[in-house]
């Protein structure tokens, strides 16, 4: 092994160190009993916490049973969510070998949603035994959509400490790093985009009332987690739809971000408004990833459409990002990071249980019968 790849070089975030810059990002399952993981959740992260990754980031858990996109989703409310979910850690944590994150979060007006499989879109909103929805305003999505109740100064408090309870959980159950979901036009997202938060007081209006509630939701949760520990962000990098959210909005919260302690920036983009335009492919988010490293000086993780390990290698390489996620392409090849390793000519771990099959066998000639 040359040992020369970049994308297989660790990676130091305050007391963590992860192996290699692969990252399995947050991705819903659907598939809880009321907020608490389940076997489901333990074959899941258990295959993928050894797909050669160095980092499995758990999906978008609520803070609050309203705050579920989905009756199925994970959340983290109660002593019972917390200790399914801890069965399912410390079980992975034996086995795996990759370090364990998770992202939380709250769907504000994109909650009360069928799981993808129920509806004829991916978020269809629920007819049947739906919830009151919560955003920074009383707009929704779009037609057909349930409309949110306006939070007051009162509900803002209270989600507030909502996310602090949620994060002391994830001390308990001993999770290494946590993502702050700002993204994807979920709650903290409604409140940053002039698209959907159309408040008058504190929160709403200017761009430093607007990004005042992640601010203050990020400060709150960095003084109750470790100071080892780290803690990212989440964010919508742009929101493909004119007068929304911005790249140059992006930097400058990031900046703000990085001076209360975050330690990373996962830049995606989209989600505030589902008829935008959003001009997919190969890669198509990274140029985010780089404009947030270099101009707000703070690392990033790129996402979107990243599914071979020479694009991921050369994302890294030319410092474009710091973290690379690799999502869909995982659950297609749940050993992706195994097979790039084997194609930049580097090392990744692997369970002793499977260490006979050794990776010479993902040898392209090799895997299509031309064995020597």
């Amino acid at each position: 092994m040359s040992g020369t790849s970049q994308l297989f070089s660790p990676f130091r975030m305050r007391g963590l160190t992860l192996a290699n810059r692969i990252v399995v990002p947050p991705m819903c399952q659907y598939s809880a009993d009321y907020g608490s993981a389940n076997d489901w959740h333990m074959m899941h992260i258990g295959s993928l916490a050894n797909s050669g990754a160095g980092l499995f980031i758990v999906e978008a858990t609520a803070v609050e049973p309203e705050g579920r996109i989905t009756h199925g989703c994970v959340g983290l409310w109660s002593d019972e969510n917390e200790h399914a979910l801890k069965r399912v850690i410390d079980g992975v944590r034996r086995f795996g070998t990759a370090k364990l994150g998770i992202q939380l979060a709250h769907a504000g007006r994109k909650a009360s949603c069928k799981r993808p499989w129920e509806g004829k879109t991916m978020s269809d909103p629920l007819a049947a035994d739906p919830w009151q929805t919560r955003s920074a305003s009383a707009v929704p999505i779009g037609p057909g959509w349930h409309t949110p109740a306006a939070m007051s100064l009162d509900d803002i408090a209270d989600l507030k400490r909502k996310w602090v309870s949620a994060t002391e959980r994830c001390q308990r159950i001993g999770f290494d790093m946590i993502e702050i979901h700002a993204a994807h036009g979920y709650l903290l997202n409604q409140f940053l985009s002039p698209i959907s938060n159309k408040r008058t007081d504190q929160y709403g209006g200017s761009f430093e009332n607007r990004i005042r509630l992640t601010l203050e939701t990020f400060a709150e949760m960095r003084k109750v987690w470790p100071e080892e520990k780290p803690l990212g962000v989440r964010l919508s990098a742009v929101e493909w739809v004119d007068g929304g959210w911005s790249l140059d909005d992006t930097v400058e919260l990031s900046k703000r971000l990085k001076a209360l302690g975050c330690d990373y920036i996962d830049c995606s983009s989209g989600g505030i408004d589902p008829t935008a335009k959003v001009p997919t492919g190969p890669g198509y988010q990274v140029p985010f990833a780089d404009r947030v490293k270099k101009d707000a000086g703070i690392a990033s993780m790129a996402v979107g459409l990243i599914t071979d390990p020479d694009q991921a290698e050369s994302i890294v390489r030319e410092g474009k990002a710091d973290l690379v996620g690799v999502a869909r392409a995982m659950l297609d090849d749940p050993h992706w990071g195994w097979h790039a390793a084997y194609k930049l000519q580097a090392e990744v771990a692997m369970p002793p249980q499977y260490l006979r099959v050794g990776l010479k066998l993902w040898d392209p000639a090799r895997r299509h019968g031309n064995r020597t």
